[in-house]
């Protein structure tokens, strides 16, 4: 063995150290150089690439292309029109259990007089509703590959707007999910009061079932979630139908008893009355845009399935609206606490009886289930951010059956932390709801008025009257909402919104340094052999060490083997004696050196001799293989040192070798040799 100071092939030591691969390296062979591809545009060359981004598109291995999936079975896992209603309208279905009833309590403070404008304002906001949806078709059509009012901002109004867009629709999708599972609870532990104290485990759980039945798929889920769907609407469908034949309510049994919550010796209703009355009730067109984010997830044709799917679900929702904001005056509904207004219809047209708890049942489970809108629109506008790399690629990548499961597992994550900060409570949730979706139909709404005076296709003024009034409807909506809900938690989404717009620069940013140093959509240099050096760090003679050695001598054309000897201690100096004899005995034609360390540190002495040998050697590709056991138990993992972390993290913070970790799992059977496995 042999004890330097000074790296093999330094200035008068020799050209290098013994070769451990046994003869002179092969002779670079000549290749032609690749044909450059011509910019369109100027004439500078470029190469093709995948995405943008070192790493975006796949997170398979380098090597062989993987076989591409038939196109019959990619479709299976898309969504048809009906499973699309299903699975990406539940938000907007679930909000006629809490839209009218927020139309009700703003204009109830004005006393009998206000509760008498309740279907005026509701004709407004479906008025607003035929609006969205009509614009909505357009942006389906106009941007086939989703992300709704980030893809119209982006393309319109600049790439600022486009990620203010898209930080409002985020926050909107993920309180959602919060909000609709609070609010299933709380409908079931009205029910059932005894479980009221239980209420956030009870969140958590309805969160965990629905994240799970997303990241089989969302065709499985869309399935799940039509037999619900189906029920909730067909209830709601009947409260109107048989509430329009009868002359009175039926039964006023469950809000008997109960305080009402109306204004006292109010006369006149002034126009900012109406105004909240219509932004409060405008909560019931969140998940509208959900259809034209998620337009990928549908078979072909997608736009048009998406277009059908958007159309039926804005007729629906206005139906239900406009039928029970009928009922409501009809049966001269008041907000009473402790019950809803949808319950009250209910038991008004159907009676106290089993039909009436068929509609409260259907109501728990849609409004629990409606966060599902979220699990279907998020991942795929999280994973159209990562692609313009403004969030991590990982979110690009999808599961065997089309699921984006690391934007499903980060959304779900997400509102688990708003469901703990609520304690399970939904009106510390409900304040901040409605303002990130009215930000992002205001800016869809006036990027498609740009969209519509650039084209200017036939037709096209209308279009843009159409878009500009509602661009100016929702944009009041956002005004109100935000002010008057300012200090009840709004402020929130006032800050998180340009926190998000950072975040998103902010990684752009990072990106783009990324690309820079990898030179990225740059022709590279042509390919050459330099000298390589592989060392491998080792403490003992093992069967570990001949494995770690043959590996390394299949990969360079000189291997090295280093250990590291504590200087002041009379064991460790004992120890590296022992291993000179052996290693001498043995004589693996590796050449062994031994690092001398100040301090019990291994780390450090490996890195420096890795800079020493960058320092005489500049051309040479050196790379540190570092043997590693992987036991056969999970729990084993604890008995081991982490002597491979901390060499790893030393040499690849001070050096710019190459690391390798080496695994080997020890399998059942002792006896055998270990199993290599990639790190």
């Amino acid at each position: 063995m042999t004890t330097l100071s000074t790296p093999p092939g330094a200035p008068g030591t020799g050209p290098g150290g013994r070769r451990g691969s046994g003869g002179p390296p092969s002779e670079p062979v000549p290749t032609a150089a690749p044909t450059p591809v011509p910019l369109a545009a100027s004439g500078a060359t470029t190469v093709p690439e995948p995405g943008p981004g070192p790493d975006a598109g796949s997170d398979a291995p380098a090597g062989p292309a993987a076989p591409v999936s038939p196109p019959r079975t990619a479709e299976r896992h898309r969504l048809t029109a009906l499973q699309g209603l299903a699975a990406l309208s539940l938000d907007a279905m679930a909000s006629v259990a809490y839209g009218p009833e927020a139309i009700v309590l703003v204009l109830a403070t004005a006393g009998g007089i206000g509760l008498g404008w309740t279907l005026p304002v509701t004709l407004a906001i479906a008025a607003l509703l035929v609006v969205l949806v009509a614009s909505y078709r357009q942006v389906i059509a106009a941007f086939p590959d989703g992300g709704g009012s980030y893809a119209v901002a982006r393309a319109h109004l600049g790439r600022r707007t486009g990620l203010l867009a898209a930080a409002s629709l985020v926050l909107d999708y993920v309180l959602n999910v919060a909000v609709s599972v609070t609010a299933g609870v709380a409908a079931l532990t009205s029910a059932f009061p005894g479980l009221h104290d239980d209420r956030l485990w009870l969140c958590l759980g309805v969160l965990v079932l629905v994240t799970g039945v997303n990241l089989r798929g969302i065709v499985d889920s869309a399935r799940a979630f039509i037999v619900p769907t189906a029920v909730f609407v067909g209830s709601i469908l009947t409260v109107i139908a048989v509430g329009l034949l009868r002359d009175g309510p039926v039964s006023t049994e469950t809000a008997e008893g109960h305080a009402a919550v109306i204004g006292e010796n109010a006369t006149t209703v002034g126009a900012l009355l109406l105004i909240k009355a219509f932004a409060a009730g405008c909560s019931a067109l969140t998940g509208v845009e959900a259809v034209a984010n998620a337009v990928p997830s549908f078979r072909a044709p997608a736009a048009r399935r998406a277009q059908r799917t958007e159309v039926a679900l804005g007729a629906l929702l206005g139906v239900m609206l406009i039928g029970l904001s009928v009922l409501i005056g009809r049966f001269r509904i008041q907000p009473v606490e402790g019950v809803t207004v949808l319950a009250q219809l209910a038991e008004a047209s159907l009676g106290h009886d089993w039909p009436f708890y068929v509609v409260q049942f259907a109501t728990v489970v849609l409004l629990a289930l409606a966060a599902n809108t979220s699990f279907g629109g998020l991942p795929v506008l999280m994973s159209l951010l990562a692609r313009d790399n403004y969030l991590p690629h990982v979110f690009r990548l999808k599961a065997d059956r089309e699921v984006h499961r690391h934007g499903v597992i980060a959304l779900s994550a997400v509102a688990t932390l708003l469901l703990l900060f609520s304690g399970g409570d939904t009106n510390t949730l409900v304040p901040l709801f409605a303002i990130g979706v009215f930000v992002g139909f205001t800016v869809c709404q006036t990027g498609m008025v740009i969209h519509w005076r650039a084209r200017r296709s036939p037709g096209w003024r209308p279009r843009a009257v159409l878009n500009g009034l509602g661009a100016v409807l929702t944009g009041v909506s956002a005004v109100v909402v935000t002010a008057t809900k300012f200090t009840e938690g709004a402020w929130l989404i006032v800050v998180a919104l340009p926190a998000l717009v950072l975040l998103f620069e902010r990684v752009h940013r990072a990106y783009g340094r990324i690309d820079e140093r990898i030179g990225l959509g740059r022709m590279p240099e042509t390919p050459h052999r330099d000298r390589s050096l592989v060392i491998v760090p080792v403490s003992h003679l093992s069967r570990l060490t001949s494995e770690a050695l043959n590996a390394a001598v299949s990969l360079g054309d000189e291997v090295r083997a280093v250990t590291v000897t504590h200087q002041h201690d009379a064991e460790d100096r004992e120890a590296s004696r022992a291993l000179r004899r052996d290693w001498e005995r043995w004589s693996p034609g590796v050449e062994l050196v031994e690092l001398y360390s100040e301090h019990r540190t291994i780390g450090r002495p490996v890195s420096e001799y890795v800079r020493r040998i960058y320092k005489y050697h500049p051309n040479t590709r050196v790379t540190v293989l570092i043997p590693e056991v992987e036991p056969d138990r999970l729990w084993q993992r604890v008995l081991q040192n982490q002597r491979g972390a901390v060499l790893a993290h030393a040499v690849r913070r001070d050096t710019e070798a190459v690391i390798c970790r080496l695994r080997f799992r020890l399998g059942p059977d002792t006896g055998g040799a270990p199993k290599s496995r990639k790190p």
